[in-house]
């Protein structure tokens, strides 16, 4: 068979992952905390084809050679974690990340998890949880006559008893950061586990060592511009096109051969 047709495949393989990739952005533009993925392409090996020139007047010949490449392959699908907008809610329950950082999920095997998603509920024993029920950690459970919660930008948690007008200290949130975020592992739900490309989480208190500040009554949105992604999606339907017509001229040359 060709090498052309098997190039053209791959260059169709690639060109699925990618359209792939971008229908996953846009399907959760609108999912807070979301962050966009990107993949990144890379050729594959080359055939050196070596060959000797005619002689050249003065007598000496020249070794010359071309490289036949053998087509394309997805790499690897990178996360980009630029800073989504933020939405402003009300909530005294919603926290943005205004920066670098994560929440800390504990998971029901009693690992922590990840996320960007600060839309938080109080369950039945009082304590903050996640949309899944999961425990917000380090752990904070409200008193059971609390009025109000109240969540600083540095992560103090403080409440006002139905009986006071004082605010009282009772927790603090603290966020996790990595060395290299694009090493997390998604997990679906919105949450990212360590990987030893992550690197091991660093705890902080919001707002220091260049870790992002809290905003209560705000929502962090995804990160998924829709123009860019319409874009991204023309270039990757004309490139599968391309190599499906390059597919056809190949199979019409083999035809032609065949008749001959």
């Amino acid at each position: 068979m060709m090498p052309s047709m098997w190039i053209s495949k791959t260059g169709l393989d690639v060109q699925q992952n990618n359209m792939n990739i971008i229908s996953n952005n846009l399907a959760n533009v609108n999912t807070i905390g979301f962050k966009k993925s990107v993949a990144i392409f890379e050729d594959l090996i080359y055939k050196n084809n070596n060959y000797v020139n005619e002689e050249h007047n003065d007598n000496n010949s020249s070794n010359s050679c071309f490289d036949a490449g053998a087509g394309a392959r997805t790499k690897e699908i990178q996360k980009n974690f630029s800073q989504g907008n933020l939405l402003k809610t009300d909530s005294n329950k919603d926290i943005a990340i205004n920066g670098d950082g994560f929440f800390q999920i504990q998971m029901p095997d009693g690992s922590l998890a990840y996320t960007r998603n600060g839309s938080f509920s109080i369950n039945n024993n009082r304590q903050i949880v996640n949309k899944n029920g999961l425990l917000l950690q380090p752990n904070i459970t409200l008193p059971e006559n609390f009025n109000n919660i109240y969540i600083n930008k540095n992560g103090i948690v403080s409440i006002i008893l139905k009986d006071k007008k004082e605010k009282i200290q009772i927790g603090q949130i603290n966020i996790s950061t990595f060395r290299n975020n694009s090493g997390l592992e998604s997990i679906g739900d919105n949450l990212y586990k360590e990987t030893s490309m992550s690197g091991e989480p660093l705890e902080n208190i919001p707002g220091t060592y260049d870790t992002g500040e809290l905003e209560q009554g705000y929502l962090e949105s995804s990160n998924v511009n829709i123009a860019e992604e319409l874009i991204n999606m023309i270039q990757t339907q004309r490139a599968y096109e391309i190599n499906s017509k390059a597919i056809n001229a190949s199979d019409k040359m083999l035809q032609r051969i065949c008749e001959i």
